[in-house]
């Protein structure tokens, strides 16, 4: 009996450190995309037209595409939303900035920028995997599921604008002041050091 159980722990091993090495290396080039955002979403735009283009060849797996679309939904409002509810800041007298005067406070996001990439990758993944096992494909009318989808964006990013109007809160640096190191400031201002 211990010669079984020996092999099967002996066996267990090498996959062990397998998927250890493997989960390494993935952290390792996950770690290495962090500060490229523009090459990391052009993969992500790759990603979605290599799904976009099998579920157009297969005619079929609408219902994964709109779990897909809910679920970036889903993201999108954390992306766009503050780490802290500023409703419920308010409540506890600690609010965001409304005026000149008033402290300045960062918008910190409630789901950064990179588990939004890396949450909106991973998904369309997933939802390619999902295209190639038939249990998945059920027929749906489509045309109605993506009405239902557009309804559905349009009143959630409305209110999310409301919000956004009625905290005056800015989730993107579009406009906004960009701060240069010493060294280029002083190379634009023709002073050099003797």
């Amino acid at each position: 009996m211990e010669g079984a159980g020996g092999d099967a722990a002996s066996a267990s091993v090498p996959i062990a450190k397998w998927r250890n090495d493997f989960s390494r290396a993935f952290q390792f080039y996950l770690d290495r995309s962090t500060p490229h955002p523009v090459h990391r979403w052009l993969g992500t735009l790759a990603v979605a037209s290599i799904y976009v283009l099998r579920v157009y060849y297969v005619q079929g797996f609408y219902i994964v595409s709109y779990g897909l679309g809910i679920y970036i939904l889903n993201l999108l409002i954390g992306f766009l939303s503050p780490k802290v509810d500023p409703e419920l800041e308010a409540l506890d007298g600690a609010s965001l900035p409304t005026r000149g005067s008033d402290e300045f406070k960062p918008f910190i996001r409630r789901l950064p920028e990179f588990k939004f990439w890396y949450s909106i990758t991973k998904a369309f993944c997933v939802g390619f995997l999902m295209t190639f096992f038939s249990v998945f494909d059920v027929p749906v009318f489509w045309p109605i599921l993506l009405c239902y989808w557009i309804v559905l964006f349009v009143l959630t990013m409305k209110r999310q604008i409301m919000h956004m109007i009625k905290y005056k809160y800015v989730p993107f640096s579009i406009g906004k002041q960009r701060y240069t190191s010493k060294k280029s400031a002083a190379s634009s201002s023709g002073v050099t050091k003797d």
